[in-house]
This record gives C-alpha cells, sequence and structure tokens, in this order.
C-alpha cells in the first residue's frame, strides 16, 4: 500500500518563529519511521505478535522516540500494529476465528470496491492489470507474487470513489497479509494456476465493464483463500507468532 500522504505541515508563508519548518520536519521524520516500519510488516521480517522496542527502532534509524511513536501510531490506524499506553506496542496479529471474520467482509466489500471502480478505470490502467498478471505468471517467487498481487488488487480498486471503502480495503489488505504469505507458500502448482486463471477472469470481466461477472469472480477468489487457511490452523499457533516475541527496527524475527 502506498504511503498515506502526511498532513499539519506549516504554512508556507514566511515565519519567524520557525514552528512550521519544525512541525514538517517532524512529520517528514514521523512517516520515514512509518515506511521503514511497514515494509517490514508487510514483507514478513517484523511477524504477527511481534514487539517492537521503540528504543531500538529510534536508534537504528538515527531518530528520537517522539517520531517513533507517532510512526506506530500512524500504523495502528493501518491495522499494521496495536500500541497499549504503558506497555509498549506490537506487530498485529489475529486468531483463526478473526482472520476468518475478516475474510468473509473482504468477501462482500472488495466485490462492493471492484464494481464502483470499474466503470471509472482508463484505458491505460486494464492495460496496466494485463501487464501485472503476466509478470505474476511469470513469477514462483512468493515475496515477488505478494507484492505484484497486491498492485494488481489494489488497481482494480483503484476507480473507486468512496473513500470509506478504498480505507477499509487498504487495512484489511495490511492486516491479512502474513496470512496471504502463508497461503501462497502454501499452494502447488494447481493452486498457482488457479489463481492464474482467476486473475484472467477477473480482468476479462473488467474489460467487458460486467460488473456482476467481476463480482463473482472476485468473492470466489478470496473465499477460496478463507478456505483454505482454514484447513491449517497451525498457521495461527506457530511459536514465531509469539506476543511475548521481540523484534528490532530490522525485523529479526528467527
Amino acid at each position: 500500500m502506498s504511503p498515506k500522504p502526511t498532513t499539519g505541515s506549516g504554512p508556507t508563508g514566511s515565519s519567524t518563529s520557525g514552528s512550521g519548518t519544525s512541525g514538517s520536519s517532524a512529520a517528514v521524520a514521523s512517516q520515514r519511521v512509518a515506511d521503514h516500519l511497514r515494509a517490514a510488516i508487510l514483507n514478513g521480517e517484523l511477524r504477527p505478535g511481534a514487539r517492537i522496542m521503540q528504543e531500538q527502532v529510534a536508534a537504528q534509524l538515527g531518530a528520537s522516540r517522539l517520531p517513533v511513536r507517532e510512526a506506530l501510531r500512524i500504523l495502528a490506524a493501518e491495522g499494521l500494529t496495536v500500541v497499549k499506553s504503558n506497555s509498549g506496542a506490537w506487530v498485529s496479529r489475529m486468531d483463526m476465528a478473526e482472520c476468518e471474520g475478516v475474510y468473509k467482509i473482504r468477501e462482500r466489500l472488495e466485490p462492493l470496491a471492484l464494481s464502483e471502480s470499474i466503470p471509472h478505470l482508463s484505458a491505460d490502467q486494464v492495460a496496466e492489470l494485463e501487464t501485472i498478471a503476466r509478470q505474476i505468471e511469470l513469477t514462483t517467487d512468493v515475496d515477488r507474487f505478494l507484492a505484484l498481487d497486491r498492485r494488481l488488487h489494489l488497481l482494480t480498486y483503484a476507480g473507486c470513489r468512496v473513500a470509506q471503502i478504498t480505507d477499509m480495503v487498504d487495512r484489511f489488505w495490511n492486516t491479512t497479509q502474513h496470512y496471504r504469505r502463508a497461503f501462497a507458500r502454501l499452494a502447488g502448482d494447481s493452486g498457482w494456476e488457479l489463481i492464474h486463471a482467476e486473475h484472467r477472469l477477473i480482468i476479462e470481466a473488467i474489460k467487458r465493464a460486467d460488473t456482476v461477472d467481476a463480482e463473482r469472480f472476485l468473492t470466489g477468489h478470496i473465499r477460496r483463500t478463507r478456505l483454505e487457511l482454514a484447513q491449517h490452523p497451525e498457521l495461527f499457533t506457530e511459536d514465531d507468532h509469539d506476543s511475548d516475541h521481540t523484534a528490532d527496527a530490522a525485523g529479526s524475527a528467527d
């Protein structure tokens, strides 16, 4: 997911106090820390349940604790971290029931986002979807697949003009990232072929501006992942997801 635009920078006019520059610098520092931690969480370096030590993050990134605290709040709003007052911060995690619940919401929410998006997608965006789909079909690397798959699906929703929907979609993609990674690793050759076929069906429906078929294909695409994950409860109880586990800014979770 693209970083959220920072807000609260000072006025563009001149200022003798320098408070606007100071505020802008603080926002930039917080966003830099948030970008670093977001990447570490989404690429699996920081696993669900890993504790994030603010002092270690600050030391590694050459930042004070204030922008680290603000970065953790930014990520909490995105669904990536849990911050508890006077306790600390952890990478968000879900148990099996919570994950299943989120997937059931996604089965209803994302088809709506797609239906709202399709009438507003440009020809260039549709062409880009086809390019990304071909790149996905050529890779067997899980991390590259995850990056491309995320890019493909979020691009299909790019035309949705209801911010509340797209904000929820982004949040749920964040909170389920780790479990999509687990699903991708479980998929055998037949599983990968099915993923590719479903992508092609969704894109063909988009090209026809057929919102009914697009919604139907996407619902099945998401549901299949949910049902597959339900067959593997061990993914939600692995030791390296323990909430007592501590990780530094580099994401050392082994």
